[in-house]
């Protein structure tokens, strides 16, 4: 039959997570291939895929039908009984018309914020209340009409499917029929043809797509194993049987449904009837409420005023002209409103002392955001631009990126959510896709292929930004082997490549948040996650819209900063204002050139250490290139801005005129904004159109760089450009110019942005300098749930002359704190101790003052409910070693006093004094009895502190042999976890081999599938854990007898996943004894005395060497005539025989070698 008319009305697309596989662009393609002019989209509960869809759609000339599947409740969604509500109901929802749209907005809006119960669920009631605009179809077999037919009979089905066609209208509820293998699917068809003809209710033909194409069948079986942590081979898991599923041609589906044509036609009926428009990059800015008597643009030009009186002590008229322009372009561009919405909740932040970075991103380039106090870098000193920032040539919404302490970010959140209305502010969605590595690995846990064999196989994919699976076959020709040679690997590379980059999860934006004009759900859906609204669009999509989208970032180093300087002000009454420190400190430069940057925010990486100490930075400028250089790309010229920097006279500029714009830099060009002065100053350009040529050089538009290297030299007389050759500079220079900024513009950094974290860093050093054990607790703190990084911190301040001392419950606090110039650990640290329990601590010590004993405490707080685990814990962390008592002694005694207490608390409770036998009987106070016994030795006292702590805190383990460990190790955790932060740098040195001494802390031994024992084991360093891989083959010979506690020495090689962090294969393990051993009998004792004739000198000598037999040679150096005679006798290299020859012999007269 000839032009038939059909439209698929039932499609999912790769939005419905882990359950569709047609991806937009792919299904819209095919739905043209096949001769079809509208096509819907309609994902199971959401939204998500929609603006897209509707785009793409529009791009390739199909009409976009805007719906969803939602889920029905059985009973109102607001029911969550288990087995009575888990049970859903699927519903196609598509929208007529642009009220329709809103609607379905709200019905899916709310279907998260009141209905979610497993999945996002809606009821009757919510369908009534907003039916207007919208035509729904019965769905699947999992549809409210297909699964009453199924479960209670016909008679029961229609009613419900009259019950819908109330609800949504006459002509509005259709009746879906489909052709798929399911066995119950023909005998509902048929009853459904007869309900449609019974009540008049209309029926359409879908086919449920969930691919695009026939042979998609297997990967989109793959994709729901993967949703379902099931492999292919299981037989009790969902699937989808047969490849029915995919966007079939009309003539496929006529051939099943002719005899019911008329369904048929009713789809691209309906397709004519849903006509929903979007309009784009329209502003919906909502309203700053200004004082009575302002209006907002004379309120924010009285505020900028202000400001600039307070930022600057000399204003000129340079300054003037410089807030005035920028106040004009603001006004003009109608974003008066949006400085306002940001100046308020920063104004709010800071009464609040919630910390605020100075900035971040190009807004620190405008002097009216410097004097509104939004950024605190001030743009005129440091070549800013505002253009960079808002482009009178290129209109879009300026963007200002905003650091809290990430402690206190919600507190600001809050605030806009009580100013705004929590109905107008939300949090944006953003989507984790499968990316080249992460899939195979995914596709190969699917297939229950060998986990080796998937890994090795992941790992040929390079690490880099926007790898591909078809990028990779084509640069690494091992990987090229494999897939041409073997059918297996083959087969998962092609099912990955068919799955790589769809959704495989949605999760909240790290910083973005959305305030509206209007409630957000007038505009798009929404979504939840941890009780906030999240809208369902992504951050480009909410834009796009035109909605206000404002960055709030969570900066931990600002939290590290404020506690550091709440500490300072404790402990010496200072009050420290970082906002208004000068940048030249000499001493501050001095500690970052040294390498001692171990918290210092962006410079603590190893790398990054190694730049500055080469670099030897004496100005904040050097810090801002070493922020902006150090980078994958640009990290090629370090040597020549150092060399630059060293030899200044040696840099050469082609002409003059760049000497100005590049000295700061030493003539590389290191930052976007050089760019935009290069061509203003050499060629004449606007600041708005260098602004354009900068992100064209960025992004590689070379069709627009093609046209600007003309302009550049020629000019432009339409533009007032005057070009190059126009102003004297020769053509071949300004061509040689033009070039190298291309080279470079791919690589140059944000100076505003880099300045701004420049500034932070150089805080964080000064804090360090002078503060160092404030700012070091401070850091601890940060990171307290995170061991490693705590024993790296920990491991730096001894280094620099902070001793860690025990938590302490008369001194100690929550967070770590400091005593006298020391860090006291952290109370709230204690495993089975939260911060709670510390809280009521500190205000009881602050109430009634320092606890006395044990039994003051512990009567003190039985009131708080503390317990015998968290008076355990804190006496193994030494919590109580400032008092009288030992720990073994508060060890045998503290469950009796503690039993003790609360029998005399429910004595007293009960009321057993009685006013008439008043003999003293059971009143007497609980008295601390302490034994007598011995305090446990240093070894008991570190495992007790690793117990409960988690790390070693008054010593470690491995102290004892840092000689041996820094002679043989090449590696310690501390740069194996920084993989973890820097994974892009870090997984090129997967494979690696390296050597490692660290202490057993964990063992596990696991059965191969050949019945080998294998083991997985953890070791610990100075700075924190690592996991070692022994496989069957090495298990025998070196792990089978060594034991949780053992310190070994390790060799193996680096496996680092993105998704697992670093591990060591091992080739080698020796207990470090057994290396020692080894080390000794290399070593010789050299003993010097002044000759041979002294007999009690060397009887005293023999007879201490008798005592420590070994194996170790001993020289006599005989002084008078300097000769080296060899003893008979060898002894073992003990600390206590060398600590005996020394005291006889003096320090001097005993040497090691």
């Amino acid at each position: 039959m000839e032009n038939l008319k059909f439209t698929h009305l039932h499609v999912h697309t790769e939005y419905s997570l882990l359950d569709g596989l047609a991806r937009v662009k792919d299904i819209i393609k095919r739905a043209k291939e096949l001769d079809m002019d509208s096509l819907a989209i309609t994902d199971h509960g959401s939204m998500f895929g929609v603006i897209e869809f509707y785009k793409e759609a529009k791009k390739q000339g199909i009409k976009p039908i805007i719906g969803c599947e939602v889920y029905v409740a059985p009973r109102t969604r607001f029911d969550r009984e288990p087995k009575i509500d888990d049970e859903r109901y699927h519903l196609v929802l598509l929208a007529e018309n642009n009220e329709g749209y809103r609607n379905l907005v709200k019905i899916v809006s709310r279907s998260y914020v009141e209905g979610f119960y497993y999945k996002p669920r809606v009821d009757k009631d919510l369908l009534k209340e907003y039916s207007k605009g919208l035509i729904a179809t019965s769905a699947c077999m999992s549809g409210v009409v297909a699964r009453r037919l199924m479960k209670h009979g016909y008679e029961d089905a229609k009613d419900v499917a009259l019950e819908y066609r109330d609800i949504f209208g006459e002509g509005n509820f259709f009746l879906e029929i489909q052709h798929n293998t399911l066995p119950e699917q023909q005998p509902v068809n048929e009853q459904l043809i007869k309900m449609s003809k019974e009540t008049g209710i209309g029926l359409v033909i879908t086919n449920d797509v969930h691919y695009t194409y026939e042979d998609d069948y297997k990967s989109h079986d793959i994709l729901l194993c993967i949703q379902t942590a099931k492999t292919v081979d299981d037989e009790n898991r969902m699937r989808m049987d047969k490849n029915d599923f995919y966007l079939k041609s009309k003539q496929e589906v006529y051939e099943k449904f002719k005899h019911v044509y008329e369904a048929m036609e009713n789809t691209y009926k309906i397709a004519e009837r849903c006509n929903v428009e979007f309009e784009f990059n329209v502003t919906k800015m909502p309203k700053f409420d200004v004082p009575e008597g302002y209006k907002p643009h004379e309120y924010l030009n009285m505020l900028c005023e202000k400001g600039l009186a307070e930022r600057y002590k000399d204003i000129t008229e340079d300054l003037k002209a410089r807030m005035e322009y920028e106040l004009g372009i603001i006004n003009q561009m109608e974003f008066v409103d949006y400085f306002l919405i940001v100046w308020d909740f920063i104004r709010y932040a800071k009464e609040k002392d919630i910390a605020v970075g100075p900035g971040r991103g190009s807004g620190a380039g405008s002097i009216v955001a410097y004097v509104l106090k939004i950024t605190n870098v001030d743009p005129i000193k440091y070549g800013l631009i505002f253009e960079r920032f808002l482009n009178p040539e290129r209109i879009s919404m300026p963007d200002f990126d905003i650091d809290f302490c990430y402690e206190r970010r919600g507190e600001v959140i809050e605030y806009v959510i009580e100013k705004y209305g929590k109905e107008r502010v939300a949090q944006i969605i953003t989507f984790g896709t499968m990316s080249a590595r992460s899939v195979i690995r995914d596709v190969g846990r699917a297939l229950n292929m060998a986990y080796s064999e998937v890994d090795m196989i992941a790992k040929m994919i390079p690490f880099e930004i926007k790898i591909t699976i078809d990028k990779a076959l084509e640069v690494n020709s091992q990987l090229k082997g494999f897939y041409d040679n073997d059918e297996k690997i083959k087969y998962l590379i092609d099912m990955a490549r068919k799955l790589e980059g769809i959704p495989r999860h949605s999760s909240t934006h790290a910083a973005g948040v959305v305030i509206a004009d209007r409630p957000i759900d007038e505009y798009i859906p929404l979504s939840m996650n941890d009780d906030m609204p999240v809208t369902q669009f992504t951050m480009g999509t909410v834009e796009e819209l035109g909605l206000l989208k404002m960055d709030f970032l969570g900066l931990r180093t600002l939290t590290v900063i404020q506690n550091a300087i709440s500490q300072i002000k404790y402990n010496y009454g200072k009050v420290i204002d970082l906002d208004t420190l000068p940048l030249e400190d000499e001493k501050v430069f001095k500690i970052i050139s040294d390498g001692n940057t171990q918290g210092v925010f962006q410079l603590e990486s190893k790398g990054m250490t190694s730049f500055m100490k080469d670099l030897k930075p004496d100005c904040i400028e050097d810090i801002i290139a070493g922020v902006s250089l150090y980078r994958p790309g640009p990290m090629d010229f370090i040597p020549k801005y150092i060399r630059g920097k060293k030899t200044p006279k040696e840099i050469e500029y082609q002409i003059d005129e760049l000497e100005p714009i590049l000295k700061s830099t030493y003539g590389c060009i290191v930052y976007q904004e050089q760019v935009m002065q290069i061509v203003r100053q050499l060629a004449g350009y606007s600041l708005g159109r260098s602004d354009l040529v900068r992100r064209a050089m960025g992004k590689k538009k070379m069709d627009v760089m093609i046209k600007e290297k003309q302009v550049f030299l020629y000019g432009d007389k339409e533009s007032g450009i005057e070009g190059c050759v126009a102003r004297g500079i020769p053509e071949h220079l300004a061509e040689v110019i033009f070039n190298e900024m291309i080279d470079f513009a791919n690589y140059a950094f944000n100076k505003s942005h880099a300045a701004c974290y420049a500034v932070i860093a150089y805080q964080t050093a000064y804090l360090k300098t002078y503060y160092p054990a404030e700012f070091m607790a401070a850091t601890m703190t940060s990171v307290m749930d995170s061991l490693d990084k705590v024993g790296e911190y920990i491991y730096d301040s001894k280094k620099i002359g902070i001793s860690i001392l025990p938590p302490d419950i008369n001194e100690g606090y929550s967070k770590f704190s400091v005593s006298n110039g020391n860090i006291r650990y952290a109370l709230s640290a204690i495993k089975n101790v939260g911060t709670a329990v510390i809280e009521d601590v500190v205000k009881e010590r602050k109430i009634n003052g320092v606890f006395k004993s044990m039994t003051d405490f512990l009567e003190r707080m039985v009131k708080y409910n503390i317990n015998k685990r968290c008076v355990e814990s804190l006496i193994k962390a030494g919590a109580f070693d400032s008092l009288e008592g030992k720990r073994s002694q508060y060890l045998t005694v503290y469950e009796k006093l503690l039993e003790a207490i609360h029998q005399k608390d429910r004595k007293n409770i009960i009321g057993q004094i009685d006013m008439f036998a008043l003999n003293g009987e059971d009143t007497a106070e609980v008295k601390e009895e302490l034994p007598k016994m011995e305090e446990f030795n240093k070894k008991i006292f570190l495992n007790m502190e690793k117990e409960v702590l988690g790390i070693y805190v008054s010593g470690h383990p491995l102290e004892g042999y840092m000689e041996i460990i820094n002679k043989y190790t090449t590696t310690t955790t501390s740069e194996l976890n920084q993989k973890d932060e820097h994974t892009e740098e870090y997984i090129k040195h997967d494979g690696e081999m390296v050597t490692i001494v660290g202490i057993v802390s964990k063992k596990t031994i696991k059965t191969t599938k050949n019945y080998k024992q294998m083991a997985f084991v953890e070791i610990e360093d100075l700075y924190g854990i690592v996991e070692l891989i022994v496989f069957p083959n090495l298990y025998d010979e070196y792990m089978r007898d060594i034991q949780v506690d053992d310190i070994i020495i390790v060799q193996g090689r680096l496996t680092i996943k993105e998704d697992e962090g670093v591990k060591i294969i091992c080739n080698k393990i020796k207990p470090i004894e057994d290396l020692m051993q080894d080390e000794r009998t290399r070593r010789k004792i050299v003993i010097s005395v002044q000759d041979m004739n002294d007999k009690e000198v060397f009887d005293k000598i023999k007879g201490i060497l008798n005592l420590y037999q070994g194996d170790v040679e001993v020289n006599i150096h005989t002084k008078n005539d300097d000769k080296i005679r060899t003893a008979k006798m060898k002894v073992a290299l003990e600390d206590e025989m060398i600590e005996k020859l020394e005291e006889l012999l003096g320090e001097e007269n005993v040497k090691v070698i």
